[in-house]
């Protein structure tokens, strides 16, 4: 494994930038590095999804890009680390009864298993020192020896926002009113995403400053992972000055489309894009990315829906996208890798 990262490297411009939110990006990272383990990578998380639960500064898409490409992550549960245990969480149900409902002392609804505690533990003790999330990001990457570099988003605050649509009562019995809105953690943990939403708010975005930038536009391709388009690369392009660079670059910028015959393989991602007018297809993805994005690659099982892809202006790459087997995972990282580094002299539409 090739040496590890710090904020003092003089940066050279990477070979993939790799615009990243949770499981699906977690796994494509793998890939790519199964596939060109001497690439230079530069991941830029989503921070959007960004909590303080139980007083601690927690940063899931970061830590579930960091724990797979360390190989520690939970295989089942595509979040957390393998072999936890939950003793932490099981005691805090003592204090369940006689907690008042507006106190923000610990709870039980937002899980963390004992040995993920460390991780933000450290994070928050840290940020509490006056360390940038991006120093605290590239600490803790270096302690799991994570070959690629990874940063934040930003290192201002950028918190995405879920309206209700329909009311709504969690399993401990909170109940939340139509039209309320709540931080995004709430709608995915503690309700479960099982409540439509009628809005995505990003708050912060318009002042937070976006890392990476120099990067995104100066590396020999871009790769859009195959991410929840709404909140998880929804908050990045959010940024000041993130969809600029892109459109600026769009002939090397290639997305890996997250819904596979009308479906995502995980999350609310398909239900969400219906909830907000959007087409829950490889073709409603498309539609959002083309201002941006010169290549989509698409499942085989949506291979129809290549000529109306390509008359958005992009071409459109068909393979498997599934990255269940290593093997399909690398080839899938390699093509996308290959497409993006391939200039598309397509014109949007």
């Amino acid at each position: 494994m090739k040496a590890t990262h710090t904020l003092n490297d003089v940066r050279a411009s990477p070979d993939v930038v790799v615009l990243a939110g949770g499981v699906g990006a977690a796994r494509f990272l793998r890939a790519l590095h199964l596939a060109r383990p001497d690439a230079e990578v530069l991941a830029i998380v989503n921070t959007g999804d960004d909590t303080v639960a139980n007083g601690l500064h927690v940063s899931p898409d970061i830590d579930t890009v960091i724990y797979t490409l360390a190989t520690a992550i939970d295989p089942e549960r595509g979040w957390g680390l393998r072999d936890e245990t939950w003793t932490a969480m099981q005691s805090l149900a003592r204090y369940a009864a006689v907690r008042p409902s507006t106190s923000l002392a610990p709870n039980d609804w937002f899980n963390l298993g004992d040995r993920d505690l460390a991780t933000h533990l450290y994070r928050t003790a840290r940020l509490r020192e006056g360390a940038t999330l991006e120093e605290v990001t590239t600490e803790i990457a270096r302690a799991w020896n994570v070959p690629y570099r990874v940063i934040p988003m930003s290192n201002h605050s950028v918190e995405t926002r879920v309206t209700l649509a329909e009311a709504s009562t969690a399993s401990d019995g909170h109940h939340y009113p139509q039209g309320q809105t709540v931080s995004f953690q709430e709608y995915f943990v503690r309700l479960k995403h099982g409540v439509p939403v009628s809005n995505v708010a990003f708050v912060g975005a318009d002042t937070a400053t976006p890392l990476g930038m120099h990067e995104l536009s100066s590396a020999t391709c871009v790769v859009i992972a195959p991410s929840n388009p709404v909140v998880s690369i929804g908050p990045l392009r959010a940024l000041s000055g993130v969809d600029s660079t892109l459109r600026e670059r769009r002939e090397s910028v290639v997305a890996i489309s997250p819904i596979i015959g009308g479906a995502a393989l995980k999350g609310p991602a398909d239900r969400m894009l219906r909830e907000l007018g959007h087409e829950s297809s490889a073709l409603g993805v498309a539609r959002m990315y083309a201002p941006i994005c010169g290549t989509l690659v698409i499942d085989t099982v949506d291979a129809a829906l290549r000529p109306s892809i390509e008359a958005l202006g992009m071409r459109c790459i068909v393979t498997d996208t599934i990255m269940k087997l290593p093997d399909v995972a690398r080839a899938l990282a390699e093509t996308a890798v290959a497409a993006a580094a391939t200039p598309n002299m397509m014109a949007p539409r």
